[in-house]
């Protein structure tokens, strides 16, 4: 065993050759030049085609001085982020210890760094989760605490950090958050903003009510946090008590029309399948290929407008105003997003109604029911109905059927009652279950009440558009996806690989739900049993029966599955607005319009060009 003086002198050796490389590094270290904003490279979407879409990541960045952002401002951000930001040394030792962690573990390095290594990294370095980043940014963050004051740095981070809505700095942020400069902020303003650091994607509160409350707690922490710090007194905290509400986004005009919709759709689906963020794609660099077809978007934004042309009167009619539509298109042989209508123009409406979850599905969920009812041996008695004829798969009547109505009649004739009580007995959730193994996704799932059966569930258009594709595709999914691949200098970003298709239901379940959905569609588009339709497909509906305050479509042909829903909302009012008397007294609460959206598009595209044809953007 070596004496404990060997040892204690082996341990000085090692720690004062490591302090001695320590500090011959840092002597080494030179800050560098700052970034240049202006030679950042945008971030290209394309076409399905390759043709250019549109090309986002100027940098909007407003820079200005330490004294033009108010002391409550500052103190905000200081006791979110780093709360003895000016006595610390510029690094946080346990932050760079998790850190180096994550990185060997490949999960994310977020969180634990000072305001200065976040200065560091955002004015001197990339933006590269390695080690080689992460042991440079801690030598310049100590080098710059040394050798610039704490003003300068804290006023070079509030005009470099990336506050979502595209805005880097607080000036840039005041002005998309509240209209404002950063000089007329208010301590509660101030605390959003702050708040809005830690991830606009999961904070920014005009993007949805998850994002709205975890907002709200962090604005509301981030005020008691400066109290518990002693720099707001206790007394001053009670004056904010009300959310500093923002301003509705804006997006700049070269994202009018729905191009800021696809960029939507694209974003998150990147978001899904990579560790890239907005904050990333607005840096700018990428190259994004997307599934989107130009004809397709066109088609169906002119199909919609026509409609409301020619049905929607809000001079005449009260009730015709609020009308919001969203509409998608879905590939059913791979899932690619081919089009979405996300509202009348995105610089103008900024939610995106063709992927907003909130708009009860009201009749066109059954499809799913009866399914489960059929994969559970419970759905006897059917027959042929409206002389479709019979089917190979049906099963011949049973001696006691379920209902005196089979569920294919019953479907058909948008009839609740037998889905509400078959739903209760195979149990609903097995509905809710395969509802989303065919691509629903769970949290636009409803309580598990009798109702569920009869569509409370509130999926986005995208998803109901794909699920569809499940009854096509004998009974697989395929989850819907919107980008082919990502580019970075001419390197690929990996995670964008399709994914495999999966049995959601029996091929025999598949073909009966089908058969059902085609009697659907026959009648729906207006044509006799005895006439050939003009565009086959599978179709669900809301119709006069339906009390939800939504109207949906879906046809589904082999080459393509469209969803269109019609609502009417209001952006001070948090419920939806009721349907009854839109587009007068014969629309069946406005279920007449989505069939007739659906039509004119399909006729649209069926002249429409090739996307070979088309190189340019709208």
């Amino acid at each position: 065993m070596p004496s404990w003086k060997l040892t204690s002198g082996l341990l000085s050796l090692f720690f004062g050759a490591l302090a001695g490389l320590f500090a011959l590094v840092y002597i080494q270290v030179e800050i560098p030049s700052a970034h240049d904003s202006a030679r950042r490279q945008a971030t290209v979407y394309y076409w399905a085609d390759g043709s250019r879409m549109v090309s986002v990541g100027d940098v909007n960045r407003q820079d200005v001085k330490l004294h033009q952002v108010p002391k409550s401002v500052q103190r905000a951000v200081i006791a979110a982020e780093n709360a003895d930001f000016y006595s610390d040394s510029g690094i946080s030792v346990s932050g760079i210890v998790r850190a180096a962690a994550n990185i060997v573990k490949g999960e994310e390095t977020q969180g634990g760094s000072t305001i200065t290594q976040q200065y560091v990294k955002n004015t001197y370095l990339s933006q590269d989760q390695t080690v080689q980043r992460k042991v440079k940014e801690v030598f310049l963050s100590l080098k710059v605490s040394n050798q610039r004051p704490k003003t300068e740095v804290l006023e070079g981070y509030l005009n470099t950090s990336w506050f979502g809505r595209d805005a880097y700095g607080i000036q840039a942020a005041s002005y998309a958050y509240y209209g404002i400069p950063a000089a007329d902020l208010n301590p509660s303003q101030g605390a959003l903003l702050a708040a809005v650091l830690k991830g606009a994607e999961s904070l920014d509160p005009s993007l949805s009510p998850a994002n709205r409350q975890r907002a709200e707690d962090r604005w509301s922490w981030i005020l008691d946090r400066q109290v518990e710090t002693g720099t707001m007194s206790a007394e001053e905290r009670t004056k904010y008590t009300r959310f500093p509400e923002p301003k509705p986004p804006v997006k700049p005009t070269s994202q009018a029309g729905q191009i800021g919709y696809l960029v939507d759709v694209a974003n998150k689906y990147i978001r899904s399948r990579s560790s890239l963020t907005d904050k990333d794609l607005a840096g700018g660099g990428y190259r994004v290929y997307t599934t989107f077809e130009k004809p397709r978007v066109l088609a169906l934004a002119q199909a919609v407008e026509k409609v409301r042309a020619e049905h929607l009167n809000p001079k005449a009619r009260p009730d015709d105003h609020h009308v919001q539509v969203g509409a998608a298109s879905v590939r059913p042989r791979d899932g690619a997003i081919v089009a979405v209508y996300g509202g009348p123009d995105a610089i103008k409406h900024f939610s995106n109604n063709a992927d907003t979850s909130g708009v009860p599905a009201a009749s066109t969920f059954k499809p799913f029911v009866y399914a489960a009812a059929l994969e559970q041996g419970l759905a006897g008695g059917e027959r042929a109905v409206d002389g479709l004829g019979p089917h190979p798969l049906r099963p011949e009547p049973t001696a006691a059927p379920i209902q005196p109505m089979s569920l294919f009649a019953s479907l058909v004739a948008s009839d609740h009652t037998p889905f509400v009580e078959i739903g209760k007995k195979i149990g609903l959730k097995k509905v809710k279950d395969l509802a989303v193994a065919s691509g629903l996704r769970e949290e636009s799932m409803a309580e598990l009440e009798p109702t569920f059966s009869i569509g409370t569930s509130t999926p986005s258009a995208i998803r109901l558009a794909s699920a569809y594709t499940t009854f096509i595709n004998k009974g697989r999914a395929t989850d819907p996806y919107s980008v082919t691949k990502i580019e970075q200098n001419g390197i690929a970003v990996g995670g964008f690989d399709l994914a495999e298709s999966r049995r959601a239901m029996s091929s025999e379940v598949a073909s009966i739900v089908g058969a059902a959905l085609r009697q659907v569609g026959r009648i729906t588009v207006g044509q006799s049993k005895a006439q050939k339709p003009a565009f086959p497909a599978w179709a669900g509906k809301t119709g006069p029966r339906d009390r939800m305050k939504s109207a949906w479509f879906i046809g589904a042909t082999d080459e393509v599955s469209t969803s269109v829903a019609m609502f009417r909302t209001k952006p001070d009012v948090p419920n939806l607005l009721p349907m009854q008397g839109v587009g007068g007294p014969d629309s069946e609460r406005g279920s007449a319009f989505p069939p007739l959206i659906w039509e004119a598009y399909q006729q649209m595209t069926a002249s429409s060009p090739s996307p070979a044809d088309v190189s340019e953007g709208p």
